[in-house]
């Protein structure tokens, strides 16, 4: 069974083209642990909701965490704790 994910992503204050370049790295990933990404959409309008949410696939919860702990995406940590000020991962199923 497929792991559907929803991803909302809050972009630190003034950082969101850097929020969109890390997340432009860091789901450049998802592929070689078996996924991809569904979508990609980016609030146009100011507001306290989410800058980015995403839909992604991954074959299983192994596959997370393997994509989670890939060294590539470790090795950005840094980049991740300056530009991201919140997420949230969401387990969802396709109603449509």
């Amino acid at each position: 069974m497929t792991l559907e994910l929803c991803v909302l992503l809050w972009a630190a204050e003034n950082l969101d083209d850097a929020l969109t370049e890390y997340e432009d790295t860091v789901l450049a990933l998802v592929p070689k642990h078996g996924g991809r990404v569904v979508s990609r959409v980016r609030r146009i309008s100011d507001g306290d909701g989410p800058r980015e949410v995403q839909v992604i696939h991954l074959p299983d919860d192994a596959a997370l965490q393997a994509y989670m702990s890939d060294p590539e995406r470790v090795a950005l940590a840094d980049v991740h704790r300056r530009v991201v000020a919140r997420t949230e991962i969401l387990t969802v199923d396709t109603i449509v």
